[in-house]
């Protein structure tokens, strides 16, 4: 993968956590994720 898609992946990955964080518990619990889980699920969605 060039540097360009590496990048790309990276903001993917900063723009899903941030979304996911400013989630309230009770979202994020409808969604059946924890706090704790917020990077796995973003890295996953890559």
């Amino acid at each position: 993968m060039d540097i360009i898609g590496k990048f790309n992946d990276w903001r993917a990955y900063r723009r899903t956590v941030n979304e996911l964080s400013a989630l309230s518990n009770r979202e994020l619990d409808d969604l059946g994720i924890t706090r704790f889980d917020i990077a796995r699920v973003a890295r996953k969605g890559r």
